[in-house]
This record gives structure tokens, sequence and C-alpha cells, in this order.
């Protein structure tokens, strides 16, 4: 199954956002790297900077993909203000179906 994490950054993240991103982009490529992560990128705000990230995860329950969200090294600095989670369907262009 399928699941979008949907993370907000703090307003006023940007710095821990950059000084944490080596360790969330490790981070995302193990999990890439054992099919995990399908999609991931920031949300861009009018400026053009991140304000958020959406990952989209397989998991098999609701709870690993919490763990999943919880283990990202963003959320362990406390970058994020909200994480939402939502099972996904991925209809068009996914390679998978």
């Amino acid at each position: 199954m399928l699941f979008a994490l949907l993370c907000t950054d703090k307003p006023g993240g940007l710095q821990l956002r950059l000084d944490t991103r080596p360790d969330h982009l490790a981070y995302l490529n193990d999990l890439n790297a054992k099919g995990i992560v399908k999609i991931a990128g920031p949300f861009l705000g009018e400026d053009g900077k991140p304000t958020g990230s959406l990952v989209i995860v397989k998991a098999e329950t609701l709870e690993e993909a919490k763990a999943i969200a919880e283990a990202d090294p963003y959320a362990k600095a406390g970058l994020f203000s909200n994480v939402e989670i939502k099972a996904y369907n991925w209809v068009f262009n996914n390679p998978e179906a």
C-alpha cells in the first residue's frame, strides 16, 4: 500500500532544512534503495524556496508509514509543524501498474 507523507515546515525553518538536508537525503536514498520511496520532493513557496515535503512511500500499514515519517532526519530535527499521512492510490503514470 502507498502512503503520502504531507509535511509542512515550521515558519522560519529554511536554515534548519538546509542544515539537515544531507542527512535527510541519505535517509531517503536508503529507503529508495530498498524500494520504499516512490516519489519525494519539496513543496515550494512563491519565492521558490522549500516550505515542506511530499514523500510517497510503500508500507504495509499506517503505523509503518508513521514510523518512516518519524525517522526522517527533518522530523527528528523538529522542522515540521505538521505531518499528515494519507493512504494513496497511484493511478496515472505508475510504472508498477
